[in-house]
């Protein structure tokens, strides 16, 4: 079976999913996209991965119709097309075509959704932990994109290039007032005498769907968790540190550069919440 997308509609094979020279998202990066990562054939917490997308999309670009977007059932039939259970899948949504006949009734906007093998990181990672980078760029509060997941993505890929540079795994970015923001492809969490502390979301900050699953757990779990502004200081100060995303869920971090995180070790706090979120998708995607 050759492989599949699903685009605009329809499924297709991935040869004949064509974005036109005028779309948007082509032209000038005007256009948000969702990172997922299915497990037993089901996309975890995909409608808080939709839900956010539309909000992006009403500030950023235009409102998105209800029946505009995939449902589940589209993505379960995605990867049992692909003959996939578990799987990166990626939905992106752009502008359309911004010429100007093409945009007389008001441009469609272009939908379009891909599964492949979940390309899982190394288990040995999750046991030692990773090193990362402080990031040479800096986020803005003031930059209307900062708090969306856009295909504006470059300036990330440049920050990820630094940390590879230099060894490390992904790169932190501070802000203009030199606050912890977040990674190039993450959020970022410390741990300090057993309490959790993450930048609070009226910052620069991406809405992680990983990042508040986490909160969710931490607060079940009766550990202490604040969203606040964090120096460096407080990074380097912590006694653990980890990255979230879908893709690498919980990441423990053990290096910022050269110096040391705590004893240099993966901390009892990031284990005990990796293995709460892991078990967390094996429950909800179950139900599958």
């Amino acid at each position: 079976m050759r492989p599949s997308v699903y685009f605009d509609g329809s499924f297709v094979e991935v040869a004949d999913a064509r974005v036109g020279v005028f779309d948007g998202g082509w032209l000038h990066g005007a256009g948000l996209f969702e990172t997922m990562r299915a497990q037993r054939g089901r996309v975890f917490r995909l409608n808080d991965h939709v839900d956010r997308l539309r909000r992006s999309a009403a500030e950023l670009l235009r409102p998105i119709e209800p029946d505009s977007l995939p449902d589940e059932a589209v993505f379960a039939e995605l990867l049992e097309r692909n003959l996939l259970r578990d799987a990166r899948v990626r939905m992106t949504v752009t502008a359309g075509s911004m010429h100007a006949p093409d945009n007389a009734g008001g441009a469609q906007l272009t939908v379009c959704v891909t599964a492949s093998a979940l390309d899982a990181y190394p288990a040995e990672l999750y046991e030692r932990g990773v090193q990362v980078a402080a990031c040479d760029y800096r986020a803005s509060p003031t930059d209307p994109i900062s708090r969306h997941k856009t295909t504006a993505y470059l300036p990330r890929l440049l920050g990820l290039r630094q940390a590879r540079l230099k060894r490390c795994m992904e790169a932190l970015w501070f802000t203009t007032e030199n606050l912890l923001a977040e990674g190039c492809i993450s959020n970022v969490f410390i741990v300090k005498s057993g309490a959790l502390a993450t930048p609070p979301l009226d910052g620069p900050i991406l809405p992680g769907i990983t990042r508040g699953v986490i909160l969710e757990l931490a607060r079940s779990a009766r550990v202490e968790t604040r969203e606040s502004s964090l120096t460096v200081d407080d990074l380097l100060d912590a006694d653990e540190v980890f990255l979230t995303n879908s893709i690498m869920q919980v990441l423990p971090v053990i290096r910022v550069e050269k110096h040391d995180i705590g004893p240099g070790t993966v901390g009892p706090v990031t284990k005990q919440l990796l293995q709460e979120y892991r078990s967390r998708v094996e429950v909800e995607c179950e139900r599958a």
